[in-house]
């Protein structure tokens, strides 16, 4: 199961996940985040991943996308709360973390961003 939150303030969107992000999944991803930044040309997204329990490759690759998505509409894209080993460890070996800013949480994010 995977839950989806998001928020947008002073042009950045503000997307806080909960449970699996997962193959199962990554199509509620796409329908109601993915689908929204590149649809409405969303520039700065910020994905909390502090509720996840568990990504998987494809929940990876999703990241990625839309970080990409983001820098097409030339903005960015940064992680936060990577508080969980077991994602922090997943997300580091992806190498995602090259790509994407890691920071502590949504506030340091926004300071990045502004």
């Amino acid at each position: 199961m995977l839950d989806i939150n998001f928020e947008f303030r002073k042009g950045v969107l503000f997307i806080r996940l909960r449970g699996f992000l997962t193959k199962k999944n990554i199509k509620k991803l796409d329908d109601e985040v993915t689908t929204l930044i590149r649809d409405n040309g969303i520039r700065n997204v910020v994905f909390n991943v502090s509720g996840l329990e568990k990504i998987d490759l494809k929940g990876v690759s999703r990241l990625f996308y839309n970080y990409e998505l983001c820098k097409k509409n030339r903005g960015v894209s940064l992680l936060c709360c990577v508080n969980n080993d077991v994602i922090h460890d997943r997300l580091k070996s992806s190498r995602i973390f090259k790509y994407m800013v890691d920071v502590t949480d949504e506030l340091s994010a926004f300071s990045l961003i502004e």
